[in-house]
């Protein structure tokens, strides 16, 4: 963790990334994925669940000396692949650079869609209403079905919403 938090706290200094602390990071090690070269981490990036639809690119950050190498975009291609493997429909990620998002098939969006990053999150960031971070979404999977949608018996159609 100490080598995710040198990341992060680079890229904070430059505010391009919020900071981290280590004990939030090691509060939330499970959801990293990191990229190593030579037994040193030189990329990073975490996936946090807002529920079992939904969640967020967090941390990416890619040791200076390792950019433009497509490391960034391996990074976010195993998370993407990750949260459709567990079911997900949605990825998300608040972004200094939603270019870089765009590339790998983001497209920005407003916010407010995402209430529980708001709820979680952005209310306890000191730079909250005021910041300037972009929101980028992608789909990664297709709508669940709604439960009252399928047939409880079969022959009989399903109800569907008013």
């Amino acid at each position: 963790m100490p080598a995710i938090f040198n990341l992060i706290s680079h890229y904070a200094a430059e505010r391009v990334m919020l900071a981290r602390t280590l004990d939030e990071l090691y509060s939330s090690v499970r959801e990293f994925t990191v990229a190593v070269e030579k037994g040193r981490v030189i990329g990073c990036g975490s996936l946090k669940f807002y529920d079992g639809r939904v969640a967020e690119i967090r941390s990416l950050s890619v040791e200076p000396g390792h950019t433009g190498q497509g490391l960034g975009r391996e990074l976010v291609k195993r998370l993407l692949r990750e949260a459709k493997s567990l079911g997900l429909e949605t990825v998300f990620a608040l972004t200094m650079v939603p270019e870089f998002f765009r590339t790998c098939g983001f497209r920005e969006t407003v916010r407010e869609i995402f209430p529980a990053k708001i709820q979680r999150d952005c209310l306890k960031c000191e730079l909250y209403p005021a910041c300037n971070e972009k929101t980028v979404a992608i789909r990664v999977g297709r709508p669940k079905p709604r439960a009252y949608a399928r047939p409880l018996v079969e022959g009989i159609p399903a109800l569907r919403p008013a």
